[in-house]
């Protein structure tokens, strides 16, 4: 996350031209998050709503999960990748690789895509629930050389996920809604990100991120 600053200008002449032509030296670095993470949380958060049971439906979130966030998370790795900034294209990434398949579950075993019965749908879930913890619990502690606030962040997912697992296994809807409220702390957490972002982005000072928990 950085500051915009003034693109420096340093004179060049061409060899056949008589006079300096002026060029800038240096781009000013991009910010990704400032598109990643507003629809990161507007995607989370209607998982918590349908999570928690405030909205009954459980695809109630697919709309916004599958263009918004989906989509911008997408143009977030992009971005990153560009900037050859690896560490949030690698974030980025693994959170479009999480919407996105979300969605096109949804969908599937809504409509019959992939020819998974009933009794199997159960299954089917808790395999994609459990293939994600993995994944995201790896990410976590991958991440523990930068600030605490990042791999805090993803400890948040990776409880949300065990719950959300737990209640896909065992039917429970207290542990359904324990993930549903989990994930609206992650919300939290990524809108104080957000607006760190943002406010460093419009010229206000750097908000704390916390110390590394590995130097």
């Amino acid at each position: 996350m950085t500051t915009p600053v003034a693109v420096p200008i340093t004179p060049y002449t061409h060899p056949t031209d008589s006079g300096p032509v002026t060029h800038p030296a240096d781009l000013p670095d991009g910010n990704p998050g400032l598109i990643g993470l507003p629809l990161t949380i507007v995607g989370a958060m209607g998982l918590g709503f349908t999570n928690t049971g405030i909205v009954d439906s459980a695809s109630a979130a697919i709309p916004i999960v599958m263009s918004a966030t989906s989509i911008g998370l997408l143009l977030a790795t992009i971005w990153a990748a560009a900037l050859r900034q690896n560490i949030n294209a690698a974030l980025y990434s693994v959170f479009f690789g999480f919407y996105g398949s979300y969605a096109i579950l949804s969908l599937g075993l809504t409509n019959n895509w992939f020819g998974i019965t009933a009794d199997q749908v159960s299954s089917t879930t808790a395999m994609w629930i459990g293939s994600w913890l993995v994944t995201i619990t790896i990410l976590t502690a991958l991440v523990v050389r930068l600030p605490w606030s990042f791999p805090f962040l993803l400890v948040i997912v990776d409880l949300a996920l065990v719950c959300l697992l737990l209640g896909t296994l065992t039917g429970s809807t207290l542990a359904n809604q324990i993930g549903g409220v989990l994930i609206f702390l992650f919300v939290a957490v990524a809108i104080y990100l957000y607006v760190a972002a943002m406010w460093e982005e419009t010229g206000g000072s750097a908000l704390p991120m916390g110390r590394p928990l590995v130097s």
